[in-house]
């Protein structure tokens, strides 16, 4: 079990920071316990949000990757420190890493009560909305003449301190392990896919061998298709049928449609086969899906049929780097929906978006750099890099 404690000060002479650092070492053997510092972390100003600043973002995600969360703060003014206080104003802000987290709370003061009134004031404002903690109940550590509890060497003097400490610890363990298990849900098993297309919806065209050659031709005509220069009406358009096929194969992506059925139906067939991103046979129309994948793909079409069908995404992207590196290709399966929300098949859109890339590096003045963090990828020669619009400041 991985737990972070969060030293309640921003002062160089911490007896939190003491406490934490013996915790940490005296109970190795129970837990893991990593020191957090907030020295560094700015005094909260919402017309000034430094939330995705370095020090708090990393406070985020060490508080996430934890198990659970000890808080040492000391007393002042029978509350807790403006620093503390201000972190937990971050932590609530536009980011909520203690929502629902198991938070146990001590504390180190110069007076006989330890600090109970900033216990009692810290246990009100993570139980705020948009804090939301689960802070262990009872059990409170408050540690009080804390100039004579520790010896040189930071271990706690007292005997019967240490062993009521150990038994807190204990059991804020226990309470983690606890809120753990109510917190996990039960995994979501999807139905299995039927790739092979042996169901019915209401637009399939039954009586025609899916697999033949000239599916596209026999089910034209069995129900009469439009075709040439006759008009179909869109939700807002009227186009003729050669128009609808102008305007697809302009598309400057292949396109596929597969309906919910997993019957695969059309392609904007541009080019042939073998000059495609995702090679493609007209004879293929008309499928099931299991006729146009190898069985070692199978699974993998399931899933991301199962992701889309469910509503667990509406857009799976995969990128492909086997076209070499003079194209930046990417797989877009893009989950299709009725007009009352009903799912309905897959838009698979296959581009090579260098070509865009490239235009927009041109007209900006920017280049790729091999070197820069993940997240901005692209500057300007001796600018500084926004971290989070992934372009130059200026």
């Amino acid at each position: 079990m991985k737990l972070v404690g969060i030293v309640g000060s921003n002062a160089d002479l911490s007896y939190n920071r003491i406490l934490l650092n013996y915790m940490a070492k005296e109970f190795k053997n129970l837990v893991e316990i990593e020191v957090l510092e907030i020295k560094d972390i700015p005094l909260f100003n919402q017309s000034d949000d430094q939330t995705n600043s370095a020090p708090i973002q990393n406070l985020n995600k060490k508080i996430l990757e934890a198990d659970g969360v000890i808080i040492a703060t000391p007393e002042h003014n029978r509350s807790i420190p403006a620093s503390l206080k201000s972190i937990l104003e971050w932590l609530s802000f536009k980011i909520h890493p203690l929502e629902d987290k198991p938070v146990m709370i001590v504390g180190a003061s110069y007076y006989d009560q330890g600090s109970s009134r900033a216990q009692l004031d810290l246990r009100q404002i993570l139980d705020a909305p948009g804090v939301n903690a689960m802070v262990l109940p009872g059990n409170e550590f408050l540690l009080g003449k804390v100039k004579q509890a520790f010896d040189e060497a930071g271990n706690l003097k007292d005997q019967k301190t240490k062993s009521f400490l150990e038994s807190s610890l204990t059991k804020f363990i226990q309470f983690v392990s606890l809120v753990t298990k109510l917190e996990e849900k039960e995994p979501v098993i999807l139905a299995a896919e039927d790739l092979n297309a042996t169901g019915k919806v209401e637009t399939t065209i039954e009586g025609i061998e899916m697999a033949a050659e000239d599916w596209v031709e026999q089910a034209a005509e069995k129900v009469g298709a439009a075709e040439g220069s006759d008009y179909v009406k869109l939700n807002r358009g009227l186009l003729t049928v050669d128009q609808l096929n102008y305007f697809l194969s302009s598309m400057p992506m292949e396109i596929t449609y597969a309906d919910d059925n997993n019957q695969f139906l059309y392609y904007n067939h541009v080019s042939p086969a073998e000059e495609m991103l995702a090679s493609r046979q007209p004879g293929q129309v008309g499928n099931p899906l299991a006729n146009c994948h190898p069985e070692a793909a199978l699974k993998g079409v399931e899933w991301v049929i199962q992701q889309l069908r469910s509503g667990a995404t509406d857009c799976v992207r995969v990128n492909v780097p086997t076209h070499g590196p003079d194209k930046f290709v990417v797989h877009n399966y893009q989950a299709i929906h009725d007009g009352d929300g009903n799912y309905k098949g897959i838009n698979e859109y296959i581009l090579d978006f260098k070509p865009i890339v490239e235009w927009y590096l041109k007209q900006t003045g920017q280049t790729l750099v091999g070197d820069v963090d993940a997240v901005s990828s692209a500057s300007k020669k001796d600018e500084e890099v926004d971290a989070v619009s992934s372009a130059s400041v200026k």
